[in-house]
């Protein structure tokens, strides 16, 4: 493992692992909590981006618990996605049915704060224009026509290295006038929403949150630079990475 973790090492930002994806959850909701204190103390708001999978679903249900739930002011929680897919927002496959199920319905998040993606829409050109408005109309800009600034992007990884909804080869990848926009998956549903590079490295903190031994290719393919991942590196922001030892070992 000694070699593995010098591997891992290697990855952009700063690297927190734990034995197991429990632990990665819970690091990484403490690592939330922080972030979303300093910047309610700093702005009055915490804005987030969530992420679908599974890795992300049991850190919502660590933060919906005790006791981290008590440890931040819901009400100030502002809360938006990296992306979505194109179905009902009833289906099981929905990320916000996710997100509210493990976390936003359990907690005293203000509804009007929850900005979904609408990617249900038969027009998703026009459901991401108006997700791109609502990022800019909601969220800072360090100068005028830059991208909106979130606190915090959580983001996973998938085998091929895609991360929200950019995929390889995606004209998606080459956004660099919007915020939003429509992307094309490699695997059912295809159609989908996502936020682009812009607003990814425009964070504040963003997050990868990565469990399990399948994931080892992708991660090379951050190191070396080749898949979608790799073009997150936020240039005023703070990169992390949580993952459980078994992913850590893939590499």
């Amino acid at each position: 493992m000694a070699a593995a973790l010098s591997d891992v090492g290697r990855l952009p930002g700063a690297l927190t692992v734990r034995d197991d994806p429990a632990g990665v959850a819970a690091a990484a909701a403490g690592w939330i909590v922080e972030m979303a204190g300093a910047a309610i103390s700093g702005g009055g708001r915490f804005r987030i981006a969530l992420a679908g999978g599974s890795t992300p679903r049991t850190l919502y249900q660590v933060l919906a618990v005790t006791p981290h739930r008590e440890r931040t002011d819901w009400g100030r929680w502002e809360v938006y996605f990296g992306d979505e897919r194109a179905c009902p927002p009833d289906d099981p496959a929905n990320n916000c049915r996710m997100a509210r199920e493990a976390l936003l319905d359990l907690v005293p998040v203000r509804p009007e704060l929850i900005h979904r993606m609408e990617a249900e829409c038969s027009d998703l050109d026009a459901a991401a224009a108006e997700y791109s408005s609502i990022l800019a109309s909601t969220c800072h800009t360090a100068t005028t026509g830059s991208a909106p600034r979130l606190d915090c992007i959580l983001l996973g990884l998938g085998e091929n290295g895609h991360t929200a909804s950019l995929f390889p080869g995606d004209p998606a990848l080459q956004v660099r006038d919007r915020w939003a926009v429509r992307s094309r998956a490699d695997y059912s549903p295809f159609d989908r929403i996502t936020v682009t590079y812009p607003v990814l490295n425009a964070a504040a903190h963003v997050a990868f949150l990565v469990t399990g031994p399948a994931k080892g290719e992708a991660l090379r393919g951050v190191v070396e630079g080749r898949v979608p991942a790799a073009g997150v590196r936020p240039p005023d922001g703070e990169l992390r990475w949580f993952m459980d030892t078994a992913a850590a070992g893939s590499l």
